[in-house]
């Protein structure tokens, strides 16, 4: 955590040698024991001894054959650089530091406040968001693999889409016979079908704790009533009094020090959920996860499956000398446009903040972090986004093409619902009903499903729009869709 003594933290931006130091360290780690790394490690040993192999500039040449062949996400290296060269900006112009220790008034002041800091107008009204859903989207337009650019198996059809690197990603008849054949018409779905009643088996895998049964019972929908008890079920979250104690703990981080990303929650929260009819009430508990939730170090183990790396910064003395590295914020998350709407729907079931801290952290632990990480993962949302595009490729031909042709590309019209996972564009009853299959089906596939689902109910209308404005239009999204979409 940061110290209590008088400091100035600045960001410090890696160099690209050192950055690409850290990728390859990375993929060796990941390859050692592997067959493939005994293969490449005999192949280093003879290219040694070959005349044109030059020890003197191998680092060079590695370097620039790393570039070359697209083997490292150096997008995702430059988006990272991008985010914290924009936050020491920002930290520059408006004079304030990362962190600073609060004054012990100001302390008193929120200890007071906590449960109505929404009453207040806390942060610095010049603080703008660092990223949004358009920006990141950029980045996801710009990966290219030349590896694959030179194969031959690209078809006319790839080049149609937004994204132009080849992942395999699953068609409805694979989603249907592996992932979501609950979703059938022949099966009752909880929130959808009005005559569909709560399977006695709910209430008995409750009272044992069968999380695994749970989960497969969550791929129908939950029932409002068992709903946050299955979904704590389902992620292992307790609210014993470790869980509570580590939760103050959180809190106490919060009052003693201020962070420059506080501002960033504050605004995020003032722009979008304090603006939605349905999430506006929910303010105070939205500032008191996302406060206490940039403090978490535990966070932090995301990391370790995730191809994204934590940010850092250097601690500066009064004398100016650097005292050592520190990801910050401490949680490695730099919260951006809409941040908050992942917290938002969960404020439904759970009235008690240490009960919802822990639900939301284990939903971004395994879930949300992926819809904002570049990764090559099924759950991505690199993936998500190619998915929804080939599925509209596949079956909507005709309107993808009529809106390619336009500058309507349906994923600059449906990337804003998948990166939030629909929160904020889907009422909250849908909402929850869509998250149930997330959990149960322990993928966030259902989400570009769903995306496309949209185009293909509103397909007749789509068909006659000319502009990408008109296009926009598109906002009747609804659980029976995703059903027929899937088995029609």
């Amino acid at each position: 955590m940061i110290t209590e003594n008088p400091v100035d933290i600045t960001s410090v931006l890696m160099d690209e040698s050192a950055e690409l130091s850290v990728s390859v360290t990375q993929i060796v780690q990941r390859l050692k024991g592997t067959h493939l790394h005994s293969q490449l490690e005999k192949q280093a040993k003879e290219c040694l001894h070959k005349p044109e192999i030059k020890l003197e500039t191998l680092k060079d040449d590695v370097r620039r054959l790393l570039k070359a062949s697209g083997m490292t996400w150096l997008s995702d290296v430059n988006w990272e650089k991008r985010i914290l060269k924009s936050l020491n900006s920002m930290c520059t112009e408006l004079g304030i530091p990362l962190a600073r220790k609060r004054p012990v008034p100001e302390q008193k002041e929120l200890t007071n406040k906590w449960n109505e800091m929404g009453t207040d107008e806390p942060g610095n009204a010049d603080t703008n968001n660092l990223t949004c859903s358009r920006l990141h989207l950029d980045v996801l337009v710009g990966l290219r693999n030349p590896n694959n650019e030179r194969s031959e198996d690209l078809t006319v059809r790839s080049h149609w889409g937004l994204i132009q690197v080849s992942l395999n990603v699953r068609d409805i008849p694979q989603m249907v016979k592996e992932m979501y054949p609950e979703l059938g018409l022949t099966y009752g779905q909880l929130g959808i079908d009005d005559h569909t009643h709560v399977p006695p088996g709910k209430y008995l895998h409750i009272s044992e704790q069968d999380s695994a049964a749970a989960q497969q019972y969550s791929r129908q929908g939950c029932p409002t009533g068992l709903r946050a008890q299955l979904w704590s079920l389902i992620l292992n979250t307790t609210n014993d009094p470790e869980d509570i104690t580590h939760y103050e703990q959180l809190k106490a981080r919060v009052i003693n020090h201020d962070l420059l990303v506080d501002n960033l929650i504050y605004k995020d929260v003032k722009l979008t959920a304090s603006n939605d009819d349905y999430y506006f009430v929910f303010e105070d508990y939205l500032y008191q996860v996302l406060l206490c939730f940039s403090r978490d170090t535990a966070v932090l183990e995301h990391f370790s499956y995730n191809s994204a790396t934590p940010p850092k910064s250097c601690i500066q003395n009064s004398s100016g000398s650097e005292q050592c590295a520190m990801v910050y914020p401490p949680n490695g998350v730099i919260p951006f446009h809409g941040f908050s709407m992942y917290v938002a729907p969960l404020c439904f079931l759970y009235n008690e903040p240490s009960t919802l801290y822990r639900v939301f952290r284990e939903m971004y632990i395994r879930y949300l972090f992926r819809l904002h990480s570049v990764s090559s993962h099924p759950s991505g949302i690199v993936s998500l986004c190619l998915q929804f595009e080939r599925l509209l490729q596949t079956h909507l031909p005709q309107l993808f093409y009529h809106l390619r042709e336009i500058g309507a590309q349906p994923l600059r019209i449906a990337f804003k619902w998948i990166v939030r996972a629909f929160s904020g564009y889907l009422s909250t009853d849908q909402l929850l009903l869509l998250w149930d299959r997330i959990l149960g089906c322990d993928s966030l596939e259902i989400v570009a499903v769903l995306a496309a689902a949209v185009f293909a109910f509103r397909a007749e209308n789509l068909m006659e729009v000319t502009s990408l404005a008109s296009a926009e239009v598109v906002t009747c999204v609804c659980l029976p869709r995703l059903q027929d979409y899937i088995f029609f």
